[in-house]
């Protein structure tokens, strides 16, 4: 009878003791779980920031603090009449112009000592680079090449210039400042070396003095 007693104590323990170790068996499986999905959600709402910000980011905007429009001189050197922004800006932005005379840009300048490059820029950085005091030289595909590589050779020449490719602006060839542009019709036209007599680090630079190099060499 003892035996009887003690042999379903045993067993009743042993039931226990396994019910035990089943139950926190699932209490285990239950808080792995709960982890994986709540490392899961955050991940989610992780990425989804990230993509929110980078498409806020890659969304052009437009420059509101640029307003007037260009007023073409006797010269033939059209002139902005109106305000130019000045803003540091993380995104690209919407000029009113091609290529732009200034307006809200990027952070980081264009390398412009002399500078010549064979694709296009960003406006963002280059836009820096008039505000620094650079005369930017600008064609497009109907440019004659001659023309482009004997222009090249002059901005090499000349600190505080730099010079691209832009297959959206109007003209073949043309030379911007801040607040200031015209067309050219090659390296010998006399208004190429007028135009940078007055305007490379001229009256109109935002920030005269300010570096030309340090930059983006793209």
């Amino acid at each position: 009878m003892g035996s009887a007693k003690k042999n379903t104590s045993a067993a009743r323990k042993a039931r226990i003791e396994e019910m035990r170790r089943a139950e926190q068996s699932r209490e285990r499986r239950n808080r792995i779980l709960t982890i994986t999905a709540s490392t899961l959600v955050v991940a989610a709402l992780v990425a989804g920031t990230v993509f929110l910000v980078q498409s806020q980011d890659d969304d052009p905007a437009a420059d509101a603090k640029t307003s007037g429009s260009f007023v073409t001189g006797a010269d033939g050197v059209k002139t902005w009449k109106g305000t130019l922004g000045r803003t540091h800006v993380a995104k690209s932005v919407t000029y009113p112009v091609e290529p732009p005379v200034g307006g809200d840009h990027n952070q980081v300048w264009m390398n412009c000592n002399g500078d010549v490059y064979t694709e296009a820029l960003n406006n963002v950085n280059a836009v820096h680079s008039l505000e620094h005091g650079a005369v930017w030289v600008t064609y497009n595909s109907k440019a004659p090449k001659a023309e482009v590589d004997a222009l090249a050779a002059k901005v090499k020449k000349t600190p505080y210039t730099l010079m691209s490719p832009d297959d959206k602006q109007a003209d073949p060839i043309m030379l911007t400042a801040w607040g200031a542009q015209r067309t050219v019709t090659g390296a010998s036209d006399p208004n190429v070396d007028t135009f940078f007599q007055k305007y490379v680090q001229g009256e109109q630079t935002p920030e005269p003095g300010a570096a030309c190099t340090g930059g983006l060499s793209k």
